[in-house]
């Protein structure tokens, strides 16, 4: 019996199996570091967990709309409203299980096979193969080291052909943390209006942003890039909300109406209480989320300053998420393959698991999570300073 090609096509994800033997480990009681996670170290705060626990109470356990409850699309049009400058309908707003799903969809609903879909690198890890999954293409596009790592509209140009369908757009950036200027994202617009191009615009780090940054939506920056965009975001990462599995994405009528089928086919719906949990993340108090905010920011300031005393790393200064995204050509040299060599020898002799920049398009980078305490970040990097300079 044989799988299906694209279930064959998959990349394997080489974080998966750092983190594996991490917690493997980790359940022999070995006393490992683990600077890989890509969820908040924090719980969801208890406003959020009672309206949940409230709504269960209420008989609120059934099934729902396959785009969600009106009362969390009308708050994820009211944030849009108050956050971004954008104006969107009932009808052109889904609620799905997670972010993840909604980018899934995406190129279910807009990918015919053959269809490119660019890229940026470096990358979220599901890009790819997300694309693939949809019978498309990747075409991978690597951000210049003197753009911080940001793909830039004449880039685009030079890679387009006449089955480029989309282009990816992250910001706040995983792994990077950078973020896209208006001026930047106004000129790769103007290069999607000219080809024809969906964009789709990956917006879950926005609220964890840093040094008084601005986050721009691709989607605000004209009528045109407004029609053409999907925008993505979600709870999970803002609030704490990774096991919630509530995302959401809003855009063109005909997109949105696509991805309703598909998931009416799929998952029916979103889970309920999650989404009334997810109500009380959007429009309930804030405090907590700035709270986080700024606990991730004096964690990213600890691990820049702990970084840079470490011979041969050089980090990206991440102005939004919980990532700092290092260049370890230097320290591996002559040593190692790959980062992925030295991330499975630093866990197997330092104890700390980090992830290898291969999964993001650049395997001579390690990517290190701020998303744990302070006291742990402090013991991680004092045992990888002790491993590259032993």
């Amino acid at each position: 019996m044989q799988l299906a090609k694209r279930v064959l096509e998959l990349t394997p994800s080489p974080t998966l199996a750092i983190s594996a033997k991490a917690k493997e480990l980790k359940s022999k009681g070995v006393d490992v570091i683990s600077l890989g996670a890509g969820e908040p170290d924090f719980n969801t705060p208890d406003n959020i967990i009672e309206t949940a626990v409230d709504s269960m109470r209420k008989g609120f356990t059934k099934y729902t709309a396959a785009a969600g409850i009106p009362e969390l699309k009308q708050a994820i049009i009211e944030k849009f409203k108050r956050d971004n400058n954008l104006e969107y309908k009932m009808d052109q707003v889904i609620v799905t299980m997670g972010a993840k799903h909604a980018l899934y969809n995406f190129f279910q609903v807009v990918c015919n096979p053959g269809d490119e879909v660019i890229v940026p690198v470096p990358y979220w890890v599901s890009y790819p193969e997300q694309v693939k999954l949809a019978q498309a293409v990747p075409v991978f596009l690597e951000g210049k080291k003197e753009n911080d790592y940001k793909i830039t509209a004449s880039q685009i140009e030079s890679v387009l052909t006449d089955k480029t369908k989309a282009i990816i757009i992250n910001s706040p950036s995983n792994p990077t943390g950078v973020i896209y200027s208006r001026d930047e994202l106004a000129e790769i617009a103007e290069v999607c209006k000219k080809h024809d191009l969906y964009i789709v615009s990956d917006e879950i780090y926005e609220k964890l942003i840093y040094d008084e940054k601005e986050h721009v939506s691709i989607a605000s920056i004209s009528e045109d890039a407004y029609e053409r965009t999907v925008v993505i975001n979600g709870v999970s990462k803002p609030y704490s909300m990774t096991g919630w599995r509530i995302g959401y994405a809003a855009g063109n009528t005909s997109i949105i109406k696509a991805i309703t089928g598909i998931a009416s086919h799929s998952t029916s719906n979103p889970v309920s209480f999650a989404q009334f949990g997810a109500v009380e993340a959007l429009n309930g108090p804030q405090d907590e989320l700035l709270r986080m905010r700024n606990e991730f920011e004096k964690r990213r300031n600890t691990v820049l300053e702990l970084v840079r005393d470490i011979p041969g790393f050089k980090p990206i200064k991440p102005f939004g998420a919980f990532y700092v995204f290092i260049d370890i050509s230097e320290a591996i040299q002559g040593k190692y393959d790959n980062a992925d060599k030295w991330a499975e020898i630093l866990l197997d002799e330092a104890k700390v698991a980090v992830i290898p920049g291969s999964g993001f398009g650049l395997p001579n980078f390690i990517r290190i999570s701020f998303a744990t305490s302070l006291e742990q970040i402090q013991e991680g990097m004092r045992r990888i300073k002790n491993f590259v300079t032993a």
